[in-house]
């Protein structure tokens, strides 16, 4: 009997995982509601089996992925032990004492392109912020202040496919990635189809900046490349979100790692002016400043390394903002995501005292909620604090990891992808320890806790959604239980 080789076999179960995900967002994904909305958008009358196969499909990438890691622990493990034995099969790392496994760039974007390639030409998943960031690209050709105005002031069926909630909400981004969408909607012409195709054609640069940079930032920090890459680019919520959801954080990451990487390389100012460029997409890449400032230090001296870092990012900003034009309101939006309407820990806590003070007949009016953000605020900060506290024994990239995890966790505003702003970095700079595992089972539980509309469920939805993960475990279980005969075969052959 022929036993189809590890690596196909993840490759294919990914990828069948993710066709079915990507079938089931023609019916139950983030659609368009306007007059011109595409054709299948009438497939949302079979939104319950769509919603059940959506997770069956969900979990079988959740499951390759997870054989992928598993493939690489044991690869890794048979190479030392070849090396053990005075065995070369495993290529030595003269630099971080640990044999080089087999997962490398190359293999990693052709993993990822199984398991995303379905989802590059599906409708929005799970999050309707593509529509947001074309509504924004718009405001910016139409030179509408967007950070003045929500995209209620430009009006259309563009901005109509934006939640009412966010209607006249400012935008929180930066102007680098605000340029971006300006021109992806110059060039698609507001056409919510070529809109969504090519914010993800953005969203791949970046991931591809992760691809080539990750495993150099790993090596650095002394951790095995192919494990930064299996945790950092090939976790569920890269391909589900970062793809399907075109979310900006894949370039604000991947610029956010390409500077700390050149920061260890000592190239200073070009990371710092990476860096920026991150944060100039969203804020909160800003910090990575910290660790340009900390690895600079060892070398030019603090003072000398404050001066420049800051000096490099001053004008980086300051030469961005006036090439695109959009103006310094940015500064001023940084605000936005402390808002009351936003989803969080700390909102949470907010929305339940309020439901609680009105249950005992008391209008507590708003300020639990500001009390609640404000704590959440808080104790985002301390955990970032303590974090970077311990960045001599842990590392700059990994404490800064910490950091970005804290901010994302007990932030006033909290999504799955979020995660990865954190997770990145640990995947980079983790040792072997608590972290790794921790990390990777949060990217597979928050791969599952959002529908692939971007609302939540209701209890019917649950249940067909714990349906499908059942299904998708259960082709799993079958699937193990056909390469059983292929195993016994392999043994009395020996």
């Amino acid at each position: 009997m022929r036993k189809v080789p590890t690596v196909v076999g993840y490759r294919l179960l990914g990828g069948v995982g993710a066709a079915l995900l990507a079938g089931a967002g023609l019916a139950v994904g983030a659609l368009p509601n306007g007059a011109d909305a595409p054709w299948w958008s009438m497939l949302r009358h079979v939104a319950g089996p769509a919603l059940l196969c959506g997770y069956a499909g969900l979990t079988l990438l959740a499951a390759a992925w997870w054989w992928a890691g598993r493939d690489l622990r044991q690869g890794t493990r048979a190479a030392r032990l070849d090396l053990r034995h005075g065995t070369r099969a495993g290529r030595f790392d003269l630099r971080q004492g640990a044999p080089a496994a087999r997962l490398d760039r190359r293999s990693a974007a052709l993993t990822l392109a199984c398991w995303a390639g379905p989802l590059l030409v599906c409708p929005p998943m799970f999050s309707r912020d593509a529509y947001s960031y074309l509504a924004q690209g718009a405001m910016v050709l139409a030179d509408i202040d967007v950070y003045r105005h929500g995209v209620a002031a430009l009006g259309g069926g563009l901005a109509g496919e934006v939640p009412q909630m966010w209607q006249h909400t400012p935008a929180p981004y930066g102007p680098v990635f605000l340029a971006l969408a300006g021109g992806v909607s110059a060039a698609t012409g507001g056409k919510l189809v070529l809109g969504v195709l090519a914010l993800r054609l953005v969203a791949l640069a970046g991931v591809a900046l992760l691809v080539g940079y990750l495993p150099r930032l790993a090596r650095h920090c002394g951790v095995d490349p192919a494990a930064a890459l299996w945790l950092g680019v090939l976790n569920p919520l890269v391909p589900l979100h970062l793809i399907a959801g075109a979310h900006n954080e894949a370039v604000m990451l991947g610029l956010l790692v390409a500077g700390i990487c050149l920061a260890f390389e000592r190239r200073f100012g070009a990371a710092a002016a990476l860096v920026t460029l991150a944060a100039l997409v969203k804020a909160p890449a800003v910090v990575g400043l910290v660790v340009v400032v900390s690895l600079a230090a060892r070398h030019v001296g603090r003072r000398a390394a404050v001066g420049r870092t800051a000096g490099v990012a001053f004008g980086t900003a300051a030469a961005v903002t006036w090439a695109t034009g959009i103006g310094y309101g940015w500064i001023g939006a940084l605000g936005t995501p402390v808002y009351r309407h936003s989803w969080s820990i700390s909102s949470a806590l907010g929305r339940g005292v309020v439901r609680l003070g009105a249950a005992l007949g008391t209008d507590l009016g708003d300020t639990p909620m500001r009390l609640c953000l404000g704590l959440g605020l808080l104790a985002a900060l301390a955990a970032a604090g303590a974090a970077w506290w311990q960045r001599r024994r842990l590392g700059p990239a990994y404490a800064l990891g910490l950091a970005l995890a804290a901010v994302a966790l007990l932030g006033p505003a909290t999504r799955p992808w979020y995660a990865l702003w954190g997770l990145v970095l640990i995947a980079a700079a983790a040792p072997d320890g608590w972290a790794r595992p921790v990390a990777a089972v949060g990217a597979v539980v928050l791969a599952f806790v959002a529908l692939p509309s971007g609302f939540g469920p209701d209890g019917a939805q649950a249940a067909l959604a714990a349906a499908g993960v059942l299904v998708g475990l259960a082709a799993v279980g079958v699937l193990r239980l056909l390469a059983v005969p292929v195993r016994l075969a392999e043994a009395v052959a020996r």
